[in-house]
């Protein structure tokens, strides 16, 4: 018998620090910008390009959708929320070139 490793929403939510209220006009992550496997930014449904930090304060003010706060040590992320969809998961997007993130979005 194959053991599910899953963890359930539960959890997951436990994990996060803040769930932002959504706002109507708010735009999906379609892509990720990945330095040395490391996320450094998120390509948006609108088809910009802003780095984490800037990703994680338009999350806080309800820009993005689908995605809620979390921290490892000093640093804020933004962890996908549970909706039983594995293929709209941060970790299952592409990865874009890291030269067309907005300089106005970098802190």
């Amino acid at each position: 018998m194959k053991e599910d490793r899953s963890i359930g929403p539960e959890l997951a939510m436990s994990a996060l620090d803040e769930v932002p209220e959504v706002k109507s006009d708010a735009k999906d992550i379609v892509g990720l910008v990945k330095n040395s496997g490391r996320i450094t930014g998120y390509q948006l449904s609108d088809g910009s390009t802003v780095s984490k930090e800037h990703g994680v304060a338009m999350a806080k003010n309800g820009e993005i959708k689908g995605v809620g706060i979390a921290h490892r040590n000093d640093s804020e992320y933004l962890k996908s929320l549970p909706d039983g969809d594995e293929g709209n998961n941060l970790s299952n997007l592409p990865s874009v070139s890291q030269g067309h993130v907005d300089a106005d979005s970098l802190s």
